[in-house]
């Protein structure tokens, strides 16, 4: 109930049903397979452009490097 009201409360603000609202939101996400393969198409390009392809080991690596510094800059 509590997020269905704050929900409609965010699509009222921007002049939405929330039908309208979740439909737009729902647009605008990824299903896991489609994150999945965006990551491919973006290793790919990253491989072409610069003939650098990360081992899976530089990748988990590269991850959590990534996931140390969000943490970091969100406890600012």
């Amino acid at each position: 109930e509590e997020a269905r009201d704050r929900l409609a409360a965010l699509a009222a603000a921007e002049g939405l049903s929330l039908r309208a609202y979740l439909a737009r939101l729902a647009e605008s996400l990824l299903t896991p397979a489609e994150r999945a393969e965006r990551a491919e198409q973006a290793r790919a390009a990253l491989k072409e452009w610069t003939g650098y392809a990360p081992s899976p080991a530089e990748e988990r690596d590269l991850d959590s490097e990534l996931d140390r510094r969000l943490a970091q800059a969100a406890a600012r």
